[in-house]
């Protein structure tokens, strides 16, 4: 039998239900080769057996996929007012077939939280979120969905226990979430927005932009948004002159298009 990457990943699919297909396989390799090599383990095989029979091992290797820099449920009172307010409005005024684009998604925790949050309205299975980010990278592991516990720290517990599984000292999100989530790789300032949206996510991202930037990206997610939709922006975030590009304000970090 030939022991080469693709048949590690297969092992490891088996063992952890973890797709390494998810990410760069390039990059990847060279970073699970390394950790072999820090191992003094020779070969593929050698070291899925280490993983099966070693439990420090096995949590070791996770941990090492696990990239901690997303955070589920940021700012919970604003999902609150995301559960309590904003998504009964949008099911009353556009029914439970809608458009929801998270912007700047980064690795996955924010389209998976609406996706939680939204199928506490609607059966998941009608649930479509587009999640786009300009880094390829993000995006591979977004879709591998693989996450620390302190990116999870915020997530109600009942949806702790129904959504994720603990693999080692991380946590896998189920497919069943990870399946109403499409993922692209996309620039808000060049690239086409999606259009007629009814709710567009964009949090904590526009904070590195220009003013000018920012106006461009607001009017931008206006026009893509259907009259009545839904801008949910970041904690460190405001739109001083959201009249003028044809928004009502609903609350704090919530604006409705005109």
């Amino acid at each position: 039998m030939v022991y080469d990457y693709e048949y590690f990943k297969k092992e490891v699919y088996a063992l952890t239900k973890i797709d390494l297909s998810c990410y760069k396989q390039n990059q990847m390799k060279r970073r699970i080769d390394a950790l072999i090599a820090k191992h003094k383990i020779k070969g593929y095989d050698n070291f899925v057996k280490a993983i099966r029979t070693d439990h420090k091992m096995f949590e070791a290797f996770v941990n090492y996929l696990t990239i901690n820099v997303s955070e589920f449920y940021r700012n919970p009172e604003q999902w609150k007012t995301l559960d309590k307010e904003v998504f009964p409005g949008l099911i009353k005024r556009f029914g439970t077939n809608l458009k929801i684009w998270s912007a700047a998604c980064s690795t996955g925790d924010e389209p998976y939280s609406l996706v939680m949050a939204l199928a506490e309205h609607i059966p998941i299975k009608q649930i479509k979120i587009i999640a786009t980010d300009i880094d390829k990278q993000v995006i591979e592991t977004a879709k591998l969905g693989l996450y620390g516990a302190k990116s999870i720290a915020a997530v109600p517990e009942p949806m702790k226990k129904k959504y994720f599984t603990k693999v080692g000292t991380s946590y896998r999100i189920s497919d069943e979430v990870k399946s109403r989530v499409e993922f692209k790789e996309s620039n808000l300032l060049k690239d086409p927005y999606p259009t007629n949206c009814h709710m567009i996510v964009c949090r904590n991202v526009l904070i590195y932009f220009t003013e000018e930037a920012k106006d461009e990206v607001f009017v931008k997610f206006r026009k893509s948004l259907v009259k009545d939709g839904v801008l949910f922006i970041g904690s460190t975030e405001q739109i001083l002159n959201y009249k003028d590009i044809g928004y009502g304000r609903m609350s704090s970090f919530f604006y409705q298009a005109e």
